[in-house]
């Protein structure tokens, strides 16, 4: 029993290194395996450690490759999986946020939450695109706009826009370059490649913030 979860637990935390050979075990039920992941990974702030733009870009590579997996069939899953995940994280935090507020704690105060509606009010939009691209902050994005109280249609028409964005991206990508050699006989690196690059917009911005100060 112990033995079966560590497997699974494995299989989910290093899926991108993995995605082969959980095609080959488990065929079409890798799309179930792939939704779940990414609905987790975007819809509970307790797991933001799950793969994400290297699992996209493998299950491009894999479609294209392989021809197990249908490339419109992985758009279109995954698409409701991060959606259902982002809506999911907003309603959580909606929920969740006045009544921390209403808590009256001396390091959380009523108007820290005015500010963060303000400003997701009025940078909400990009905050919601840009996050999609950024691993862990895509995770809290739309938790802390459902906190801030940014509008629900707000919300949704920037939530749509980031997914189809960051899907498209990332799946294409690997599609299209999952017959390259380079790519074939260096994979892992190039997943790895992939979550570096993913995390040079936070590096830059944390520098620059700092250079301001």
């Amino acid at each position: 029993m112990i033995d079966t979860l560590k497997h699974w637990l494995d299989l989910l935390l290093h899926a991108d290194t993995s995605l082969q050979m959980l095609v080959t075990n488990y065929q079409g039920w890798t799309y179930l395996i792939l939704f779940t992941i990414i609905f987790c990974e975007t819809g509970l702030v307790v797991t933001p450690f799950l793969p994400g733009d290297s699992l996209l870009f493998a299950a491009g590579v894999i479609a294209s490759s392989l021809g197990v997996l249908n490339i419109y069939a992985l758009l279109g899953l995954i698409f409701i999986a991060a959606f259902a995940g982002d809506n999911s994280n907003y309603f959580i935090g909606n929920y969740i946020g006045p009544k921390i507020f209403n808590l009256k704690l001396r390091f959380i105060r009523k108007d820290y939450l005015e500010r963060t509606h303000a400003f997701y009010e009025k940078h909400g939009g990009k905050t919601i695109i840009i996050a999609r691209f950024i691993p862990i902050i895509r995770t809290f994005a739309p938790f802390v706009a459902g906190v801030g109280s940014m509008t629900y249609r707000r919300f949704l028409s920037f939530s749509i826009l980031g997914n189809l964005l960051w899907i498209n991206s990332f799946l294409w990508a690997g599609y299209l370059l999952g017959n390259n050699e380079f790519v074939k006989k260096h994979f892992t690196q190039v997943t790895f490649g992939i979550i570096f690059v993913s995390l040079l917009p936070p590096i830059y911005g944390a520098i620059r913030s700092r250079s301001k100060r």
